[in-house]
C-alpha cells in the first residue's frame, strides 16, 4: 500500500498551509483514476470539492490531513513545519503504509528509517493517485478555509485568490494592512 503526501497553501501569504497523506491499495488507486483523480491544478474548483467528498467518505482510503495555521508558519517557519507534518502523518497512517511519496524534492530533513520507506516524487501529483488525491484534499481544504475567511473578511478577495499575492491581494494589504490570517514573517517587497 502507498502513501501519497502533498501540500496546498505553502506560498499563501493568508491562511494555514494543508497537508494531506492519502495512503490505498493498488485496487482503490486506479478506482481513483478511474473517477478522475488526477493533480489538483488540472481540475475545476468545483471537480476538486466533489472528488474530494467522494474521497473522504471512500471505505479503505485512509486519510490524514494536518492544518498549519499562520501563527506556527510564523513562528516555526515553513520547512519546520512541512517537517512536522511529514512526521505526523507518517505516524498516523504507518498503520497502512511502508511507502511514502512526498510530492516535490525536499523531505525537509527526514529519511526512510527500518520502519518506512520515504522518498520525493517531482511532479508526483502527476504519477501517482495517491499523491493526486493528496492534493485535491490539501486544496479543498485551503480553499474552503479562504471562502471562510473571505465571508469575515470579503476587501482581500480571499474567495478569488486563495490567500496568494495576486495584485488585487497585494493593493488591499497596502491600503487595510494585515488581518489576524495574514502570515507575518512573509516579506512583501516593492516588486511584488
Amino acid at each position: 500500500m502507498i502513501c501519497g503526501i502533498d501540500e496546498a497553501g505553502r506560498g499563501s501569504l493568508c491562511g494555514s498551509m494543508f497537508i494531506v497523506g492519502v495512503a490505498c491499495n493498488e485496487a482503490k488507486a486506479k478506482w481513483m483514476s478511474s473517477i478522475g483523480i488526477k493533480d489538483s491544478k488540472k481540475l475545476s474548483k468545483s471537480k476538486r470539492f466533489e472528488l474530494a467528498e467522494r474521497l473522504l467518505e471512500s471505505e479503505d482510503v485512509h486519510i490524514h490531513i494536518v492544518e498549519k495555521t499562520c501563527a506556527e508558519i510564523d513562528v516555526q517557519g515553513l520547512s519546520a513545519c512541512l517537517r512536522e507534518a511529514l512526521q505526523e502523518i507518517i505516524g498516523h497512517l504507518l498503520a497502512f503504509s511502508r511507502d511514502f511519496y512526498m510530492d516535490g524534492n525536499t523531505l525537509f530533513g527526514l529519511k526512510s528509517t527500518t520502519d518506512y520507506d520515504l522518498k520525493c516524487l517531482v511532479k508526483g501529483d502527476d504519477k501517482v493517485p495517491q499523491i493526486s488525491a493528496a492534493s485535491i484534499i490539501a486544496k479543498t481544504s485551503k480553499d474552503a478555509q479562504m471562502l471562510k475567511l473571505d465571508t469575515l473578511d470579503p476587501r482581500y478577495g480571499f474567495k478569488n485568490n486563495a490567500g496568494y499575492g495576486t495584485k488585487n491581494h497585494l493593493e488591499a494589504i497596502k491600503v487595510y494592512g494585515y488581518t489576524q490570517w495574514h502570515r507575518k514573517s512573509f516579506a512583501i517587497g516593492q516588486n511584488h
